[in-house]
């Protein structure tokens, strides 16, 4: 059976040049990155390669950036972090409701802790309104927290005039950039962002590894205690292979952005485009204007998510929902809930299809196919 995966937003395969790289080092190099002989230098000199790379690709500074365990740990030290440093200055965190869970759940940490969250709506199409968070904006607030684009649905937020509004605020600007680092161009001085976390996994890296951007003025309360580490931000002996194959990642994701962001528009105009010519109803979910490349939330009206996640993995094509599966039952996307409410039917008949590294025409085609007779099959 011929098998399509086509859930690249959750996790996406490594690239074999990344593979390559992290084997050579597991191979060759094992010092301890803080030890001052050979073997800890030349270890030392593949984590500064490498973070020199990573903050070329988005014009920071070399010493700005923190490696991580990944996108969760990024998000918790940008969110918890700041928080704890700078609540002298106030106890608001704006954020909005569509986030991924790695900041909401940060977020409802800290009203455990006294702090208060404001969680912005969003429209129909899932982004924030700014005149929203300039009216929330206090002069208690210290961190604006808002996804680059959103994993669920590919939606884009207005980062660039986020950045303006806040730019004379004293708030910290976050932003969790796990799902359109690597497809969007990124410079954080021309958005004006203090803080973005991005995840190794989702560019075609590996897994377990991250870093986290901060800008050299932001108060950081470091969530890991031990050695003196990335400039005692994070403590811990830093994990070389994955770093080394977290920068490669970059270097191969920052030299193929424009061809890649063409290569995935076309496959999911194909999927559509296939859909429609089968005759198949549905809608899409997101902004048609500011969206991800490689994200495609479609509504299936007559369908329910767990037969379709059930029937298109037998037929051999991974996709995912938005949905948390438990125990015989689905909780509805708390992204589309914020987006169209809680009666809606696009929370229940929602599918995410995602492209990436190794999918061709081909494979989108077959999966159309599938997919359209699927569909089909639910709804006669």
């Amino acid at each position: 059976m011929e098998r399509v995966y086509l859930d690249h937003a959750a996790t996406s395969p490594m690239h074999p040049d990344v593979i390559e790289e992290m084997t050579t080092v597991m191979k060759e190099t094992f010092g301890n990155p803080s030890s001052i002989h050979s073997f800890g230098r030349a270890s030392r000199h593949l984590v500064d390669h490498a973070r020199t790379i990573i903050a070329e690709s988005i014009h920071a500074e070399y010493n700005e950036i923190i490696f991580t365990s990944g996108g969760t740990e990024a998000d918790n030290l940008a969110i918890i972090g700041t928080a704890e440093a700078n609540m002298e200055k106030g106890k608001h965190i704006i954020t909005a409701q569509t986030e991924h869970h790695a900041v909401l759940h940060a977020c409802e940490f800290l009203e455990s802790k006294g702090f208060e969250v404001t969680y912005l709506p969003v429209d129909h199409s899932g982004r924030i309104r700014l005149k929203d968070l300039q009216k929330e904006l206090r002069d208690d607030t210290i961190l604006v927290t808002i996804m680059f684009g959103n994993n669920e649905v590919g939606t884009l937020q207005p980062i660039m005039e986020i950045g303006e509004i806040v730019k004379d605020h004293q708030a910290y600007f976050h932003t969790d950039a796990v799902q359109a680092f690597g497809l969007t161009k990124i410079d954080v001085k021309k958005l004006g962002v203090d803080l973005l976390s991005v995840s190794g996994h989702k560019i075609n890296g590996p897994k377990g590894i991250g870093f986290l951007y901060a800008h050299k003025r932001v108060d950081l309360k470091p969530g890991l205690y031990g050695g003196e580490q990335e400039r005692k931000r994070r403590a811990g002996t830093e994990n070389v292979p994955a770093i080394v194959g977290l920068g490669k990642a970059v270097e191969l994701a920052r030299n193929s952005i424009e061809k890649k962001h063409a290569l995935l528009f076309g496959l999911k105009g194909l999927l559509k485009g296939t859909l429609a010519d089968e005759g198949v109803e549905f809608k899409e979910n997101g902004s048609l204007e500011h969206g991800l490349p490689h994200v495609l939330n479609l509504s299936f009206p007559g369908t329910d998510v767990e037969s379709m996640l059930m029937n298109l993995d037998m037929s051999g094509i991974a996709v995912s929902s938005g949905s948390a599966c438990t125990a015989g039952s689905i909780e509805p996307s708390h992204v589309l809930v914020a987006m169209y409410g809680k009666q809606s039917e696009k929370s229940r008949n929602s599918i995410r299809f995602s492209f990436g590294l190794g999918n061709t025409e081909e494979q989108i085609e077959w999966a159309a196919h599938e997919v359209a007779s699927i569909v089909k099959r639910l709804t006669t």
